[in-house]
């Protein structure tokens, strides 16, 4: 399924924004440097599911902080970005990243072999 323009500027945006009010806005310390790489619209563009990473290796903190900030960052996004109604936002941890590391480790261990 492609995504139109629309929606991908629309995403690219709301990216920019979430990133930009985690950043400068949110100061709860569980959350800690937090790099949004990926956010996914439904078709409808009523939710917004924003992937991220993070340096703190306490996965739960970090997703009950972003939990604690999210009417703040929604808020932000709604200033900040011209559609009738902001999106409901969803944090979720990108694996992706770990995924790459598994995959290149294995590949080194067969190239070893």
């Amino acid at each position: 399924m492609t995504m139109s323009n629309r929606h991908e500027r629309v995403a690219e945006e709301i990216k920019k924004v979430v990133s930009e009010a985690l950043r400068t806005k949110v100061s709860d310390p569980d959350i800690g440097m937090v790099t949004v790489t990926d956010v996914e619209l439904t078709k409808e563009m009523e939710i917004a599911t924003i992937y991220y990473t993070s340096l703190n290796d306490n996965r739960e903190e970090v997703e009950a902080g972003l939990d604690r900030a999210k009417g703040l960052v929604r808020s932000e996004v709604a200033k900040e970005i011209r559609i009738r109604k902001a999106p409901e936002l969803q944090f979720k941890y990108d694996t992706s990243i770990e995924y790459g590391h598994k995959i290149e480790n294995l590949l080194n261990e067969i190239k070893d072999k």
